[in-house]
């Protein structure tokens, strides 16, 4: 965010940046949870940590999420979760991480009903370089839930007016020199990537 803030200063427009994002953070309190229950610690979610501080001024607001949350099923698959029945169980996380973001945008504008949300989707993770070397159960659940939720909760939100930045459908969601050297994380060159589809979002009239 603080790299597109700078572009878009750059073009001449007036930024006043907040920065919300916690390191780690998931959409709530339930993947929160689940996250515990299997030995994750997270820190926060979006729903009680990053809402809140929305400032009622705002005109713009990006949202990146699923990462964390996508890596935290995962995690609970691992540890046992779902049992026997592993498609199952990641489709009702699916439908229950919908239902989040459904929470997540509802309260966004109810603070602020006129600003212009921007909402990057997620690449297909199992694809990314920190999954090169992982089972193919993991690659495969990975897959699963960040094409369901980029599928059935991301992209559709362009009927409602969200602007969907398309990160699955870029090959530079898939190169090792966009990351840091987790695989995981951007490096400069997927920060300065990413901001720049955010500021051709931000800019379309």
């Amino acid at each position: 965010v603080h790299v597109a803030a700078r572009d878009l200063r750059s073009r001449g427009f007036t930024v006043n940046l907040n920065n919300l994002g916690w390191p780690g953070a998931v959409i709530s309190r339930r993947l929160q949870n689940l996250g515990a229950q299997y030995g994750r610690e997270i820190l926060g979610n979006f729903m009680e940590q990053e809402i809140p501080f929305v400032n009622p001024n705002s005109t713009l607001i990006t949202i990146f999420a699923g990462g964390n949350d996508v890596n935290t099923i995962t995690s609970a698959l691992g540890g046992g979760a779902g049992g026997a029945d592993r498609v199952a169980y990641i489709n009702s996380q699916i439908a229950a991480f919908g239902e989040d973001f459904a929470g997540l945008l509802k309260a966004i504008r109810e603070r602020v009903p006129s600003a212009r949300i921007v909402v990057l989707n997620l690449p297909n993770m199992a694809a990314m370089p920190f999954l090169a070397g992982g089972s193919r159960d993991h690659r495969l659940a990975a897959q699963m839930l960040a094409v369901g939720i980029t599928g059935t909760v991301f992209n559709p939100l362009t009927s409602s007016g969200v602007l969907v930045v398309d990160l699955m459908c870029d090959a530079r969601s898939y190169q090792a020199s966009t990351y840091s050297s987790d695989g995981f994380h951007p490096g400069d060159a997927g920060y300065a990537w990413i901001a720049a589809e955010v500021v051709a979002a931000t800019t379309t009239v």
